[in-house]
């Protein structure tokens, strides 16, 4: 399970193991009082060379392991939501990719988008895909996710 948590990732990388992450009051999915420290997993995020150590927690009561992933990010997604949509809305206006060595990578983004617009909001959105990037992301969703 994630917790999504108003951390900068700066500061996690300056102090590694020493960040103060914050700890839940309770457990997501049980609700029990009592979450202990479940150690830390290595994850990669873009403007990073190396991988950050994010903190896990985890419920005594129902096993569950929590772990912290920041708001600024979307899961399983090693950019941040504003380079997402600026890299998109980039494309979407002057019709050609930033010079980077990750096209592919966009080109899966644009893509997703492209399906997920068409899939929830019909041909009406489907034609401005920046507009429904953020309805998208309003809705709770990841726009740039492979899943419906």
């Amino acid at each position: 399970m994630l917790l999504f948590v108003n951390i900068l990732l700066k500061d996690v990388f300056e102090q590694g193991r020493n960040f103060q992450w914050p700890m839940p009051s309770c457990c997501p999915r049980c609700n029990h009082y009592k979450i202990w420290r479940h150690g830390f997993v290595e994850r990669f995020f873009d403007s990073f060379a190396a991988a950050l150590l994010i903190r896990r927690f985890r419920c005594p009561h129902c096993r569950c392991v929590i772990c912290c992933r920041p708001e600024s990010h979307f899961s399983r997604i090693q950019a941040t939501k504003l380079f997402v949509r600026q890299y998109l809305a980039n494309r979407l206006t002057s019709g050609r990719w930033p010079p980077t060595f990750f096209k592919s990578r966009y080109r899966h983004w644009l893509t997703n988008l492209k399906r997920k617009a068409s899939a929830y909001f019909g041909v009406h959105l489907a034609r401005d895909l920046i507009a429904a990037y953020d309805r998208l992301l309003a809705l709770g969703h990841i726009p740039i996710s492979c899943s419906i």
